[in-house]
């Protein structure tokens, strides 16, 4: 623990205040941990080995295929149309809240990491629309995206919590149906949390494209759709980011009810979904009458993703040795003695093993395995309980994102902010709304 504890200090340390590369900090952090942590070092090259590729295997062409369907979006004014629709919506002073809700809803069927990478072309059109924070609209879509991934099924870590739970701790089939619906309405504390916070923070954080009040130097937004002569309609520019969603929603409701097609599964898988969403949006490019611009748009593309996907793995390099050295058998063997803090156990756990190794799922898939055959003596026995002890996790899991998660970079690069920044911002905000459904578990908790 006190290793953990240096290391992550360290990494910190390394990347604000010395200045040294990310990629660097955390692949030196790693190798210095799995020394102290006591892994063999014949098996560290391995452990190295298994979590860089891993993370590429994970989210790496996902990163790739998302970002090239955004600059299409970007080149074709596809992000433009989409956020005139949005700001027609919810009204042009609210680009935070669709943000926030436009997150939350689309990361109940997909990745966290992959509907950022989706929905970040629509907020950097928000903000050039309605010159508001561009942190402020990063903030709210992050947080929004991450709510639902910990706490709403067809994402894997709450479904295999409850199946956990319910299966090994009760002895009944999982409710998912019932978990959906508390992890809904255990989502209100840190929405709004999300919101106000997102509000504060974007006066005082300023990223890289935040829009400017110079008017010599910065187009009106008229000026910037002329330049793109006819946008396409609001169908065609959807198609792109809601086709690939709509995939991978069915993907995952098949999954869930107990039916396996393969050919649905083939199409609902990330990497292919992410796919048709790019041939989507070539048929924008080509219809744009800028087919030839293709080539040149797939290189910039990678160029931008390539720094991204490398600190992203090396995040993964850190879970790794973590999660290979001997915290999370610690964790386990002294959980009894937490047994007393109710509701507030799994959270803590769930926190523990997050900050830790960087993986939400991982985090609530485990937190949920420790649990399970405690259940009983911990006194929660009925299905709404445990629907409780899941969202207790998923809150955990939440709290915090920071160095070690590939969600942080994510967040941070696609953003458009320095490390540091991602601490104020993405760090921070996690443990905001992590806290804040924490309170709302546990004042439901109350009547249950």
């Amino acid at each position: 623990m006190i290793a953990f504890v240096v290391a992550i200090a360290l990494m910190i340390i390394a990347i604000s205040k010395l200045h040294i590369h990310p990629f660097l900090s955390i692949m030196c952090v790693s190798v210095l941990l799995a020394l102290v942590a006591g892994i063999k070092i014949d098996t560290i090259p391995t452990v190295i080995g298994q979590g860089f590729s891993g993370t590429f295997t994970s989210i790496g062409i996902v990163i790739i295929l998302g970002a090239l369907v955004g600059i299409l979006l970007e080149k074709t004014g596809a992000a433009l149309k989409m956020a005139d629709c949005v700001v027609k919506l919810v009204g042009k002073k609210n680009p935070e809240l669709a943000m926030l809700i436009m997150g939350w809803i689309v990361s109940i069927p997909v990745f966290c990491d992959s509907g950022f990478v989706i929905l970040n072309p629509i907020r950097k059109s928000l903000v050039q629309r309605t010159r508001k924070s561009s942190v402020a609209c990063t903030v709210t879509l992050a947080m929004g995206l991450y709510i639902a991934h910990c706490f709403i099924p067809p994402t894997p870590g709450p479904i295999a919590a409850a199946n956990t739970l319910y299966g090994q701790g009760l002895g009944m089939e999982a409710n998912l149906i019932l978990v959906m619906g508390i992890g809904a309405l255990c989502s209100i504390f840190p929405m709004i949390a999300a919101y106000f916070f997102a509000i504060i923070v974007g006066k005082k954080v300023k990223a890289k494209d935040e829009p400017t009040d110079n008017a010599a130097t910065v187009q009106t937004y008229e000026e910037l759709v002329a330049s793109y002569g006819k946008l396409p309609n609001g169908f065609a520019s959807f198609a792109p980011i809601v086709v690939p969603i709509i995939l991978m929603g069915l993907s995952s409701a098949l999954s869930m009810a107990g039916k396996s097609i393969p050919f649905f599964t083939f199409l609902g898988t990330p990497i292919i979904a992410l796919a048709v969403g790019v041939i989507l949006g070539v048929l924008l490019l080509a219809s744009s009458g800028k087919l030839k611009d293709f080539y040149d748009l797939t290189n910039e593309t990678l160029k931008t993703v390539g720094p991204i996907l490398f600190v992203t793995a090396a995040g993964g390099v850190l879970g790794k040795v973590i999660s290979s050295s001997n915290l999370i058998v610690f964790i386990t063997d002294h959980a009894g003695a937490l047994k007393a803090l109710g509701y507030l156990f799994p959270f803590l756990l769930a926190a523990v093993l997050k900050t830790a190794q960087g993986s939400s799922t991982v985090a609530i898939t485990t937190s949920a395995g420790i649990i399970a055959p405690i259940m009983q003596s911990i006194g929660f026995v009925t299905p709404v309980q445990a629907a409780l002890v899941v969202i207790a996790i998923g809150a955990g899991a939440m709290t915090v994102s920071h160095a070690n998660d590939s969600y942080f970079w994510v967040v941070t690069n696609f953003g458009e902010m320095e490390t540091s920044q991602g601490y104020k911002t993405q760090t921070l905000g996690t443990l905001v709304i992590g806290l804040a459904s924490l309170i709302e578990v546990l004042i439901i908790s109350l009547f249950v």
